[in-house]
């Protein structure tokens, strides 16, 4: 501003009556420089702070005192500049005066307040422009508040539930024909691997290989559900062993759909009498066992690999996995068992009441579901690639941001995504079949190993699971629609957790709940 270029010397000469010339040669200065909509633009108060320095310079200097009085004011400001020198050292200068004067001249009343032309930040047109930390912080303070008000309610009506039996029961040492299973199913691998050497030195045709194969896969699937069937094991001892199974199978199929493709493209390089024919298919037994403790299901010769094992960023995800397994049973012990135990038959009871459990129900099931994605996908997964310096780490994409039903299974679960778009999707589109019928295909496949994890530890084949699995197809159809339809990412996100997370999954825990306790009432 053009009032602080004033000399020092001569700030000290102006007198009342001469701040009110200025003040009013200020305001005239305003007032010529407004025009006939009202105010200038903020350009005009600077231009007039500029004309206001050739005032300040006239009233002080050219008002009749002549150079004796300026001469007069220059030795005044000199024993002032002495005195304030002094005042300084001592520390009893007030350091606002030079501020207060400033103030009175850069923004004052007349200065425009409203310039150009704003959106309020929650407007439908800057909402999403804004930062909403602070809401965000706000939902964190007032979560943790929610559930630490229900914990203690939880205590106070309850006390605490923890208890062993829903976890291992007195029969879990007695599950040895279930860990011997597990165990054991490490040989099929061994047995896939000499069909797949044979098939190398090409002692075994093609159609034999295929049926070898098939019978080393149905083995890897049969075989666990009959020990779990004809044992009274725990439940979660019968999980494990059919996550187990299921998952051995898968890269079973892998292994064979990947040696006979490269099977394929070796004979085809023969034909052109390539020197590469060789190199491009290696039946290896390290790749095959690096392949089965992989944290991945699709098979291939090598994989990205990590130079080193972080051994403290290992023991600390550990730590977390303990932490985070630890909350899981909390919540499913205090919150879960009570919630089901004190509900009907959803679909057997009163309606208003079975929505009610359900909704009751979904809290609790959506925080152990997150406990369980986050122990399993991130730290397990991530554990088990640090040790095996495994690179390839995309376990799961931002699935929480999910439109519709059909992204939120193409990003929450990459590895058996990736299973079976190499294949399921893509064999089914190269042998004609169209898209949609090779979607269904996917989904079915999927119904059936869904069924087969829950339905086998229960002993109790209602087809929940199946039913539920299926049912995304036309969920899929309907958030896809939606989408289309209102070309909104919040319509379809919200519908995802509406459908798979607030419904969904309470719906199968109580369905499965209740049919378990029948068999078992009927049983006795």
């Amino acid at each position: 501003m053009a009032i602080m270029e004033m000399p020092e010397s001569l700030a000290p000469t102006a007198t009342a009556s001469g701040i009110e010339n200025l003040n009013s040669d200020l305001n005239q200065a305003v007032r010529r420089r407004r025009g006939s909509s009202g105010f200038e633009p903020a350009t005009g108060i600077d231009s007039a702070d500029v004309n206001t320095n050739d005032d300040i310079r006239d009233d002080v200097c050219g008002s009749g005192a002549g150079f004796e009085t300026m001469s007069k004011s220059v030795g005044d400001g000199k024993l002032r500049e002495e005195e304030r020198s002094d005042a300084v050292v001592n520390g009893e200068e007030n350091k606002t005066t030079e501020a207060t004067t400033l103030y009175k001249f850069s923004y004052r009343a007349s200065t425009p307040a409203h310039r150009r032309i704003r959106e309020s930040p929650l407007s439908s047109d800057a909402i999403f422009r804004q930062s909403h930390a602070g809401l965000f912080n706000l939902c964190v303070v007032v979560l943790i508040a929610v559930n630490s008000r229900l914990i203690i309610e939880n205590l106070m009506k309850y006390g605490l539930l923890i208890r062993a039996g829903f976890w291992f029961s007195s029969k879990s040492l007695r599950d040895w024909p279930l860990l011997m299973c597990c165990l054991s199913l490490q040989l099929l691998p061994l047995t896939a691997f000499l069909v797949e050497k044979m098939a190398q030195k090409r002692r075994m045709t093609e159609f034999v290989v295929v049926i070898l194969h098939i019978t080393i896969t149905t083995a890897a699937i049969l075989y666990p559900v009959l020990v779990i069937l004809t044992c009274d094991s725990a439940f979660l001892s019968g999980v494990i062993l059919m996550l187990v199974a299921c998952i051995v199978w898968m890269k079973l199929v892998s292994y064979a759909h990947t040696n006979r493709d490269m099977r394929q493209l070796a004979k085809c390089m023969d034909k052109v009498e390539t020197s590469d024919a060789d190199s491009c298919y290696d039946v290896s037994f390290k790749s095959l066992a690096y392949f089965m403790v992989a944290p991945t299901l699709c098979y291939q010769l090598s994989y990205p690999q990590n130079p080193c094992i972080r051994k403290g960023w290992v023991a600390r995800q550990f730590i977390k996995l303990v932490i985070f397994t630890g909350l899981m049973g909390f919540i499913i012990e205090q919150y879960i068992n009570p919630i089901v135990q004190n509900s009907q038959h959803p679909l057997k009871g009163n309606l208003l009441y079975a929505i009610e459990r359900v909704l009751k129900l979904s809290v609790p099931n959506l925080y152990v579901w997150l406990c369980m994605f986050y122990c399993f996908f991130h730290l397990w997964l991530n554990i088990l690639a640090e040790l095996l310096c495994f690179g390839d780490r995309e376990f799961y994409k931002d699935w929480w941001n999910a439109k519709t039903i059909d992204e939120y299974w193409r990003m929450w679960n990459m590895p058996v995504h990736k299973w079976m778009v190499r294949h399921i999707y893509f064999p089914c589109l190269r042998n004609g079949i169209p898209k949609a019928v090779a979607l269904l295909i996917a989904f079915l496949v999927s119904a059936v190993f869904h069924e087969l994890c829950i339905a086998v530890p229960c002993r109790l084949f209602k087809f929940w699971a199946f039913i539920g699995i299926m049912f995304q197809v036309p969920l899929v159809i309907l958030t896809n629609f939606f989408q289309n339809q209102f070309q909104s990412s919040m319509v379809g996100n919200m519908m995802f957790w509406c459908f798979f997370c607030i419904l969904g999954q309470p719906m199968c825990v109580l369905l499965y709940y209740h049919d378990v306790m029948n068999r078992k009432s009927s049983a006795r």
